[in-house]
């Protein structure tokens, strides 16, 4: 595990607790202990459910932007295309994945939750939503596949096109959250909403999850695939 990622066992659910002390950022590192996470749950007859759980106030800020800034074009394409990885890791997972959304989830952090099965959200004054727009970027293609797969139609350009940022409470109407409560409470309730889902029967999850989101992960995997193979940054 990344010094940034911890992880803990309660009852059939394992949550992985995201705290780097600053903006909860989606580095190299900590893409790869996460990753080494779900591996272990997808792994472990023990494990029926993963939460993942921010920081108080930072759910996950986006990627480093000690890496997004640099200049590195090579850097950035891989880590863009790791946490689209990561995305699609969760979101095809045959153990099912909980958010518990502690605050501020924008750009990679927002595309988190969405490929989370049950999202979370604290009630507290946070900023949630896809903002590349406004700061100068264009949202690689897997990240506009997951997006149109997981947003009201009625937000979708508001949110992609015009860099829309709204509150947690407003999250649960645009599709990146399922409900939100009281921020002492955040935790306690993604664990219980990932044992109700670990009592599942396991097999019959993995397999409904294949046939109903099988086109987007295979959609996601060839766009991933094709910006590691093009050279260049898409954002």
């Amino acid at each position: 595990m990344s010094e940034a990622v911890r992880v803990e066992q309660v009852g059939a659910v394992m949550v992985v607790h995201l705290d780097d002390g600053k903006a909860n950022a989606l580095s190299a590192e900590v893409i790869a202990a996460v990753s080494a996470a779900l591996d272990h749950a997808e792994s472990d007859p023990g494990v029926g459910a993963v939460v993942l759980h921010g920081r108080p106030g930072k759910f996950c800020a986006g990627f480093d932007l000690n890496v997004m800034r640099a200049g590195d074009v090579g850097a950035v394409l891989r880590l863009v295309s790791d946490g689209g990885e990561l995305v699609r890791r969760c979101y095809g997972s045959p153990v099912p994945v909980v958010a518990a959304s502690t605050g501020h989830a924008l750009a990679a952090g927002a595309l988190l939750l969405l490929g989370c099965d049950v999202r979370v959200g604290a009630d507290v004054d946070c900023k949630i939503g896809l903002n590349e727009v406004a700061i100068g970027m264009v949202l690689p293609a897997w990240a506009l596949t997951i997006a149109s797969d997981r947003l009201s139609r009625r937000h979708l350009q508001r949110i992609v096109v015009n860099a829309m940022v709204t509150s947690a409470l407003d999250a649960v109407d645009s599709g990146f959250l399922d409900e939100v409560v009281a921020e002492s409470d955040v935790l306690a309730v993604a664990i219980e909403r990932a044992a109700e889902l670990a009592a599942l029967n396991g097999r019959a999850y993995a397999g409904t999850v294949l046939a109903l989101r099988g086109p987007v992960l295979e959609r996601m995997a060839a766009q991933i695939t094709l910006d590691r193979e093009a050279g260049t940054s898409p954002i």
